[in-house]
């Protein structure tokens, strides 16, 4: 889940806001075309969630797909703590 909007610039032109964007809309992505999972949640300015069926949880190929996209975001949140915080939340 994210929610909220970085503030690192002005919106439209915020490279924090958009990386981390970018970085769950490609997992989504990779989850649902490349994985073939059905992936439900929502997607919207500021207010991005997606949910995976639990069977799916423990395959390699989503497995890769999802802590990449986790492992790039806290890197992003390490670099514009500021802006980004990064929180697991359990399954």
């Amino acid at each position: 889940m994210c929610s909220g909007h970085a503030g690192h610039a002005a919106k439209m032109e915020d490279v924090v806001c958009g990386s981390v964007s970018a970085l769950l809309q490609a997992a989504w992505v990779g989850l649902t075309d490349v994985a073939g999972v059905e992936v439900t949640g929502r997607r919207r300015s500021g207010d991005f969630e997606m949910r995976w069926p639990e069977a799916a949880r423990d395959r390699d190929d989503v497995h890769a797909i999802v802590a990449t996209a986790e492992l790039a975001v806290e890197q992003i949140a390490k670099q514009y703590g500021t802006w980004v915080r990064y929180v697991r939340e359990p399954e």
